[in-house]
């Protein structure tokens, strides 16, 4: 009996398939990362569908639910062209998608980590979109969730030595718990910084190129240690080393 489903999605990555096919990846609001083979994916009518970062109605169909199934789908929102020549929002929508394509397991539902993908993404897309440090603290806030959502959550709610809530300046790049500054103090060159965005109710506007390196450091030494590893992935994607260089770059001027 033939397989049907139809969901939301949105579209994080596609290669040519033969002649004039796509292998795509999308991540579904109820289906979870899917691949499918978008026939005819290749040519002009359809190239700009299927942009990582948009969003579509899409339908998956196979003869048996194991089979890798073909996708066809139909725009809700266009947000890669609302992005193109708008490099640093560009840089962040590819890593969004890149990394998702690379962590997350095939065919399992996150419908949290769906919705908070949808909103960084409008963000990235949104003509107001913050200032490239300020954007780059959200993806790693997104990152944070990813981390949590697969099981490897850091603790940075309290000081892993003192109990104490308050000073937490260093994460502990074997536990993912928060350090203190005193206590961290002697081992200060083997810990990650914790950078302020990301403790709990400290407000985070106007954050430096340098405080959003280190959070892409330490979300980054987490991704490293646990997902990446664990997936077919050789590390990181591509994509988010180019968000990293894009922030060196750029100095300390946001």
């Amino acid at each position: 009996m033939a397989v049907e489903w139809r969901d939301e999605a949105i579209v994080l990555a596609g290669r040519p398939h033969g002649e004039t096919s796509l292998l795509v990846s999308v991540l579904s609001r109820t289906h979870g990362r899917h691949m499918g083979l978008v026939r005819g994916g290749v040519g002009k009518a359809a190239r700009g569908l299927w942009q990582p970062g948009n969003r579509l109605h899409v339908t998956w169909k196979a003869r048996l639910a194991d089979h890798l199934g073909t996708l066809s789908g139909e725009m809700a929102d266009a947000l890669a062209a609302r992005v193109l020549g708008h490099g640093d929002r560009l840089a962040v929508l590819a890593a969004i998608c890149a990394v998702a394509e690379a962590a997350l397991p095939e065919r399992e539902a996150f419908a949290d980590l769906f919705e908070d993908t949808a909103a960084l993404l409008a963000l990235t897309a949104d003509p107001e979109a913050p200032a490239l440090a300020d954007l780059t603290a959200a993806y790693v806030r997104w990152e944070m969730g990813v981390l949590a959502d697969l099981g490897f959550g850091l603790d940075l709610t309290a000081c892993a030595a003192t109990g104490a809530t308050e000073g937490l300046v260093y994460v502990s790049p074997r536990t993912g718990r928060a350090v203190s500054a005193a206590p961290g103090a002697p081992w200060h060159d083997r810990l990650l910084p914790l950078p302020a965005f990301l403790v709990a109710g400290e407000a985070s506007p106007g954050v430096s190129a340098e405080v959003a390196r280190a959070g892409l450091r330490l979300t980054g030494h987490f991704l490293d240690r646990h997902v990446f590893v664990a997936t077919r992935s050789a590390g990181a994607p591509p994509a988010r080393a180019r968000l990293t260089a894009r922030l060196e770059a750029r100095g300390d001027i946001g």
